[in-house]
């Protein structure tokens, strides 16, 4: 029988023998792997993770020891190893386990990771309100999240926050990508530097052998003594840490010894440990940026069958973006890219490797990427800022305060805009219209197909203002599958030309109905297709339908809208991946608010939606042509 099947709590990993832990490890991996092959989800982190985990759980007791993950990418064996293995082949699922650590799905998740950079913050709350209560608190920090200014903030402030914290460093020198910026080098160099381990391992084993002794006290001034003065790599020990390490991050006899003495010291305490992203599994291994998350794939073949860029057989808006920004550069000197650790992801690589000197990728930090972008606004460059939906949010002051009060031609490509399955609420794109509307000087607009989003791309980078492009992560076609639509638009090329007109503030109609007295149907890009759907049933019922390719969320085409109202529109419905609540259909009953015309929003409601697949969300959330089609809009 294998040794998981009989964990179901921290306890029964504690009471493995040390001889066991090596067999467990390699069963998790498995368990991981053949999940994940099924449901997609984070591979890589979760592979390098397994064994720190184990050990995690080998000292400490949760809940009653808090351990708090920085974002979810390296939980999965935690989730294995407390209560949930019964139920992991639900990982991503509709009403299954979420893919980031959850507290409501479990009392050992003591904090929601979704976003990087928040757990030593968090932990430093976490101990500061324990008034001498028991129980450790663990921050359990990964793929770079270390470099995030929220992170550095918490370090800023440990020591006055009061409360003993353990942070563990899970240093694999990866975020998604090859980790950037003077702290990874610096992380780097303790890592690599033979004459600081070969003196901090007999620092450290001396230290064991005085373990509990009178002359403990001795032995750790020493330590401070000679890191400090001698190896220099006191960095954390200045904010009020010691540091223990590095580690390696897949000996258990290592990690336990190191967990243990971070444990029993009085102080607070970081251990830095050295794992390897991808662990186990050699694809991921050779390439772990293209492993960092995936789709299902043939375990049996995944050099072949991984869902990654190279691989997948349709163009993505993010690769238009990607190529359409690179051809551009061509003409245009002034044109910079900016990447938050997702050059791969926004569909940057082309422009790295044609504009080095262009690229910055500024690691898990975008509200710097934000002001940064501003500052080079300022200076007369076109800087291009290309990031998910859901980690802009984090900027949304900085967009305001550094770009728009300056008005400065900053130009955000809002990819992931919409829900994204099954990564869930932290992830799901829908916020940034509600977030960026209010803001004064900034356009706002959306594609319905490549060429739109090229053409939009170049109006953009001409106008000298700021402006957000919003773009799903599904090409089309792939969108239109899961909705079941027939007609599906073609999967067209990255444009060869990028200077189709797009006239800012200037919708489009698709389609015109036979007289005035008509629904009309403004719909955003990706919502086009359902818009198709809505007016189809409509017209069954005798309605007249017309259907509006609205381009623009902010300025919106006013003109157009008050010619249809005052031509006896008898209703108008719009359609969004966003948010209703402040979203772009509010944006349209706001204009329309004179004309005593109805508007019917749709879009994701008030609530936090939840993992699932695309068709399944919808719905859900009723955003289907049979429900919206059977409206009375009259």
């Amino acid at each position: 029988m294998n040794l998981l099947d009989n964990i179901n709590a921290p306890q029964d990993v504690q009471a493995l023998s040390a001889a066991d832990l090596p067999r467990l490890a390699q069963e998790v991996r498995d368990a991981i792997l053949e999940t994940v092959s099924k449901n997609g989800g984070h591979l890589a982190s979760n592979l390098g993770a397994v064994e720190l985990t184990i050990a995690l759980l080998r000292v400490f007791t949760p809940p009653a020891d808090r351990v708090v993950w920085d974002v979810g990418h390296q939980a999965y064996t935690w989730k294995l190893l407390t209560g949930r293995r019964g139920r992991f082949h639900t990982l991503r699922q509709k009403d299954g386990i979420s893919g980031f650590v959850k507290p409501n799905e479990s009392p050992c998740d003591a904090f929601i990771a979704g976003h990087a950079g928040t757990a030593l913050s968090a932990a430093l709350g976490m101990a500061a309100a324990r008034d001498g209560g028991g129980g450790h608190v663990i921050a359990v920090i990964g793929d770079a999240s270390i470099t995030n200014g929220i992170s550095l903030e918490a370090l800023n402030n440990l020591e006055d926050a009061g409360g003993k914290v353990i942070v563990i460093l899970n240093d694999n020198e990866m975020s998604i990508a090859r980790n950037v910026g003077t702290f990874s080098r610096r992380l780097g160099r303790m890592l690599t530097s033979v004459r600081y381990n070969r003196i901090k391992a007999a620092a450290e084993a001396a230290g064991h052998r005085l373990h509990m002794t009178a002359l403990r006290g001795v032995y750790h001034r020493i330590e401070q003594a000679v890191k400090s003065l001698w190896l220099r790599n006191a960095f954390f020990e200045e904010f009020g840490l010691r540091y223990i390490g590095p580690i390696d991050g897949h000996d258990f006899t290592a990690l336990e010894n190191a967990i243990l003495s971070a444990r029993d010291d009085k102080r607070s305490v970081l251990v830095h440990v050295a794992t390897q992203k991808g662990r186990g599994f050699k694809p991921a291994e050779r390439t772990p940026s293209q492993w960092h998350g995936v789709g299902a794939f043939d375990l049996g073949a995944p050099d072949t069958k991984a869902d990654t860029p190279a691989s997948h057989p349709r163009v993505t808006y993010s690769q238009v973006m990607g190529e359409a920004l690179t051809a551009l550069a061509e003409r245009d000197a002034r044109i910079t890219a900016i990447t938050a650790a997702m050059c791969a992801g926004t569909g940057l690589e082309p422009f790295a490797r044609r504009h080095p000197e262009r690229f910055h990728d500024v690691g898990i930090c975008e509200a710097h990427a934000a002001v940064f972008a501003a500052g080079l606004a300022a200076s007369g460059r076109r800087p291009v800022f290309a990031v998910y939906s859901t980690f802009l949010q984090r900027a949304i002051d900085c967009v305001m305060h550094d770009i728009c009060l300056q008005n400065l031609p900053v130009v955000l490509c809002i990819d992931r805009a919409g829900v994204v399955g099954s990564d869930g609420p932290t992830h799901h794109g829908i916020y940034d219209i509600p977030m960026l509307r209010c803001l004064p000087n900034l356009t706002i607009m959306q594609p319905a197909d490549n060429a739109e989003l090229a053409a939009m791309l170049t109006a953009a980078l001409a106008h000298d203002a700021p402006a957000a492009i919003r773009y799903p992560r599904e090409p089309s076609e792939i969108r239109n599958e899961e909705l079941g639509i027939r007609n599906e638009s073609q999967n067209h090329p990255i444009p060869n030309s990028c200077a189709l007109p797009i006239l800012i503030g200037k919708a489009q109609v698709r389609l015109a109905p036979p007289h005035g007295n008509a629904i009309w149907i403004w719909a955003l890009g990706d919502m086009l297709p359902l818009a198709a759907q809505v007016a189809e049933r409509l017209s069954a019922r005798g309605e007249a339908v017309g259907i509006v390719n609205a381009r623009f969320i902010k300025p919106l085409d006013t003109a157009l809208l008050s010619e249809q109202a005052t031509d006896g529109a008898k209703a108008f419905i719009t359609l969004e991946n966003g948010a209703v609540t402040g979203g772009f259909g509010s944006a349209v009953r706001e204009a329309l608010s004179g004309t005593g015309v109805p508007v019917h929003t749709f879009g994701w409601p008030d609530r936090f939606m939840p993992q699932g697949t695309l068709a399944q969300l919808l719905e859900d959330a009723g955003l289907t042509a049979e429900r919206i089609g059977m409206g009375g809009y009259v």
